[in-house]
């Protein structure tokens, strides 16, 4: 079993590993060659210093963490203030109205790409960071999993923190949220990642070179280098490396807390 899950593991990572192994090479070395060769015989760090000189990648680099940081902040408050009510308060159509929501994850971006494309334009948000983020507001998935750890919570924490007179905002914000940690924690990963990655509405909402997040960065390079694939790997790398830390960093929270814990407290 180990043997196979070691196989399928390095599958996966192979891409990683070839890119990262293409972005050191020299001009010398031909990429294309058979049998491969895997590891550079020249290691330079040249492709990405002419990378970071020849394009405003620090620039990119900013609007990125920009972007991806704001859309995690928003996410996970509207989706945390939406999943709540849903999951804790009693009131008629909460179920049809949770499932209407769900059932929206089934459709396509592409399918509303173009509304919501006309409602940014008509919004005035074109070309700004805010149109960017715009589409990310909330998510149905987000939705769904903090309802579904917020009904993780023991009721004895609410009804304990109702005695002691705490209003309906503050239950959600002291007693809710720390609860529900591991599950934010997971929800804010994805959602960077996400964020980060997104190439194909940025290329949409934006025309002007300083408003461009890396994935439009890296598109780039084709052109400038006329698709010199170690600049581009080196662009990638560049590109990637920040959510791979980030990952690394906080995987530990991507796993179902002991909720229960608390009441023994």
């Amino acid at each position: 079993m180990y043997g196979l899950l070691g196989a399928i593991a390095l599958i996966m990572l192979f891409p990683l590993f070839w890119l990262i192994s293409t972005a050191f090479k020299s001009p010398s070395e031909n990429i294309f060659q058979f049998p491969p060769q895997f590891f550079p015989t020249q290691p330079t760090f040249d492709n990405f210093i002419r990378v970071w000189q020849s394009l405003p990648f620090a620039q990119y680099l900013f609007n990125s963490t920009l972007v991806a940081g704001l859309t995690v902040i928003l996410n996970l408050l509207f989706c945390a203030l939406a999943a709540y009510p849903l999951a804790r308060l009693e009131f008629k159509g909460r179920n049809i109205i949770f499932a209407i929501i769900v059932s929206t994850i089934m459709i396509p971006f592409q399918i509303v790409m173009i509304p919501l494309y006309i409602l940014t334009v008509q919004l005035g948000l074109k070309n700004s960071y805010l149109g960017i983020i715009f589409p990310s507001l909330a998510s149905a998935f987000g939705i769904f999993l903090l309802r579904q750890a917020f009904q993780g919570v023991p009721k004895e924490l609410e009804e304990a923190a109702r005695m002691d007179g705490c209003s309906e905002l503050g239950i959600w914000w002291f007693i809710m949220l720390p609860a529900i940690r591991p599950a934010l924690v997971t929800l804010a990963i994805f959602t960077f990642i996400g964020s980060w990655s997104d190439f194909l509405w940025p290329l949409i909402v934006i025309e002007q070179p300083e408003y461009y997040t890396l994935p439009l960065g890296v598109a780039r390079l084709a052109g400038t280098f006329s698709l010199d694939w170690r600049l581009i790997a080196a662009g990638s790398v560049i590109s990637i490396a920040p959510i791979l830390l980030l990952f690394i960093i906080l995987q530990r929270y991507i796993v179902k807390s002991d909720l229960g814990s608390g009441v023994k407290g």
